[in-house]
């Protein structure tokens, strides 16, 4: 691993003029300059980020947490992140919650000990203590807080979508998984599918679930279809849900979308590739974490924020999940 060292005997400089160079502080001759920016090229050296930071006093670091990097929806909302903050020349320094408020508290900490100047946390405890304490800025994504910056998508919209679809298409016994109850996004998505439910005087049934974790969803998914073995429509509250109901569904032998139709919500890219592929709302995933992106940059340089929370459209993305909508027919919203 090529050290500092290594830099300046390439250089035929000091270390403390490649320490200059590199912190950008004092006076270093130009010529000097480049012969040491030379060296640093050939050899490929990369400094400490966390070390420059705090010589620095100012660092380029920022930390993203994430609940769960096993479903393939929250790898699309970092790399949208991660895009746009290496266009500005930021690093990522990522956390992995698996919906553990305690390793919320232990990753935020550590945001803080490497001198993090800002944390993006699709969090599922945005009210949590360890928040409120924190001077540096913080972007909320895909979650709802009513005191910091957030990004997220439409979710009760989606939900309305969803639960309109699949009574236009048929569906006159549903049942509506409903997500985490401590995460608002969740309630957004399924008060809206109950809202329209209601409205239209479809029948319908509710599966609560405490996690958006596939494990769980494979549970609620045999607890659904023995509870309600008439259930001929399921509004999922993510994609990891639909997946489990699908699979269950064909275990049971019923017939997907003849006998019960199937909506998600994510729209993750492997559900193009089940047979038969899901249905679902999709949430421009990228996008949101580009913006988050974007929004933290501009609290961190001081900009003046006008929109601190922006709200993204869902659509919907008709598969082989669903039935074809029956012509000339309208259910009013």
């Amino acid at each position: 691993m090529v050290t500092i060292k290594d830099v300046a005997k390439h250089a035929g400089v000091s270390v403390a003029t490649v320490s200059r160079v590199l912190n950008e502080i004092g006076y270093v001759h130009e010529d000097t300059r480049r012969m040491v920016e030379k060296a640093i090229q050939e050899l490929d050296y990369t400094p400490n980020e966390v070390a420059r930071s705090l010589y620095k006093r100012k660092s380029r670091l920022i930390g993203l947490l994430l609940p769960d990097i096993t479903n393939p929806y929250f790898p699309q909302l970092a790399r949208g992140v991660e895009d746009r903050m290496q266009e500005s020349g930021f690093r990522l320094i990522f956390g992995n919650s698996d919906e553990s408020e305690q390793k919320e508290r232990d990753y935020i900490q550590t945001f803080v000990q490497n001198n993090a100047v800002g944390i993006i946390s699709s969090t599922n405890f945005p009210g949590m203590e360890s928040y409120r304490r924190l001077n540096i800025p913080v972007v909320f994504l895909d979650r709802i807080s009513s005191d910091r910056p957030a990004v997220y998508a439409d979710g009760r919209e989606g939900g309305r979508i969803a639960a309109q679809q699949i009574i236009e298409r048929g569906s006159r016994r549903v049942t509506v998984l409903q997500g985490p109850a401590h995460i608002r996004p969740a309630q957004d998505r399924f008060q809206g599918a109950v809202e329209v439910l209601q409205d239209t005087g479809v029948a319908y049934e509710v599966i609560r679930t405490a996690s958006f974790a596939l494990k769980e969803a494979e549970e609620k998914a045999k607890e659904l279809f023995a509870a309600f073995p008439d259930t001929d429509g399921v509004i999922a509250s993510n994609d990891m849900a639909a997946i489990a109901v699908l699979h269950e569904a064909l275990r049971l032998g019923k017939k997907v979308p003849e006998e019960v139709q199937i909506i998600g919500f994510d729209d993750i890219p492997l559900i193009g590739l089940l047979s038969p592929p899901l249905s679902t709302i999709r949430q421009p995933a990228y996008d949101m974490g580009y913006k988050a992106a974007e929004l933290m940059i501009r609290l961190i340089e001081g900009q003046t924020v006008e929109l601190r929370n922006i709200q993204m459209p869902v659509e919907f993305v008709e598969r082989g999940s669903t039935r074809k909508k029956p012509e000339n027919e309208y259910v009013d919203r």
